[in-house]
């Protein structure tokens, strides 16, 4: 009979040695302890580069920090209004640059809180540079005025066309006051994509035929890194006038470069206050250009979606992301990849 149960006892045991190192080391990392008791919500703003931002964040607070996560889609506006009504605790990308007006109200309100220093990021009016190589003399944007057949709008064959950012985003009243600002508001349209998507798929199929276009984007992005282009030369960045040409009252604008953008993190003030460890997480969220760079370039290459880009940085740049966590929170998401 001692035997037997000695037996028994030992049979028990041996999956618990089958198992050996890892799945004690496995045990020897705590369950993580959300701060927030409800799910942390991201703003969707739909780019590229924002949308793997948020896949990257939601996956580090869900596998690392025990956090369950939602995304809310929106326009940088109107999202921008919900992070301060604590309607989303997180917007992963803030350009505070592009719309200045409405994050110095925001972050007045006391409501709103920008922290860290995602990366740099910056904007601009472009040709390809089989364009440039086409017509040598066009080399500002002001030059344009001089070109409306060679971008003819074919809405509007009498004017021509620049391809603006998407409707509804904020640098849509950037770029209106820059064309204002540049005295060619009689001689193009500034024609507004539906989406970032029509707008990226305009540009390609253009790029594609060797065809002339002129149109804004930003960086980082992968089409940008993509395709050889070349940047309109602006006056040279005077603040005031920038301060104006963000503004849709802006009665006078004046045209000046864009303002170079340090993409920071904005969070709902009171979420904040309840998830001190999440608030400096997010504040050591710092990007290298190489790092969004490439991420976006798979992305691109791929046909991947937001959140399989996400997953490729967490596998391809370690040496990046675990220096934003402490040690237990990085063993959790390593596991989880």
């Amino acid at each position: 009979m001692r035997v037997t149960r000695t037996l028994r006892l030992l049979l028990a045991a041996l999956p618990l040695f089958a198992a050996g190192a890892p799945a004690l080391a496995a045990s020897s990392t705590p369950a993580a302890q959300c701060e927030v008791q409800r799910p942390v919500r991201f703003s969707g703003l739909n780019w590229e580069s924002n949308l793997v931002l948020a896949g990257i964040e939601r996956f580090i607070l869900e596998h690392g920090y025990g956090c369950k996560t939602t995304l809310e889609s929106g326009e940088t506006l109107a999202m921008l209004a919900a992070l301060q009504r604590g309607d989303v605790d997180v917007t992963p990308e803030v350009w505070p640059g592009q719309i200045e007006g409405a994050w110095k109200k925001a972050l007045d309100s006391g409501k709103v809180i920008g922290v860290g220093h995602v990366y740099d990021a910056g904007e601009a009016w472009y040709i390809p540079r089989y364009t440039a190589e086409r017509h040598p003399e066009l080399k500002r944007a002001a030059d344009l005025a001089r070109f409306k057949e060679t971008f003819t709008d074919p809405e509007d064959p009498s004017k021509g066309r620049i391809y603006g950012c998407p409707a509804g985003w904020a640098c849509g009243t950037l770029n209106d006051n820059l064309l204002r600002a540049l005295k060619l508001e009689d001689t193009y349209t500034m024609f507004a994509p539906g989406s970032g998507a029509a707008q990226k798929a305009a540009i390609v199929s253009a790029y594609k035929r060797k065809r002339d276009i002129v149109f804004y984007y930003w960086t980082p992005t992968a089409l940008v890194g993509s395709l050889d282009l070349v940047k309109l030369e602006l006056p040279p960045f005077d603040q005031k006038a920038y301060t104006c040409i963000t503004d849709p009252k802006c009665a006078q604008p004046v045209a000046t470069e864009f303002k170079p953008n340090p993409v920071i993190t904005g969070l709902n003030a009171d979420f904040a206050r309840q998830a001190p460890a999440l608030q400096k997480f997010f504040a050591a969220l710092k990007i290298s250009s190489p790092a969004i760079d490439g991420t976006l370039g798979w992305l691109e290459k791929e046909g991947a979606e937001p959140e399989e880009a996400a997953k490729y940085f967490l596998q391809t740049y370690g040496d990046e992301w675990k220096k934003w966590v402490p040690a237990d929170v990085a063993q959790r998401v390593e596991q989880a990849l």
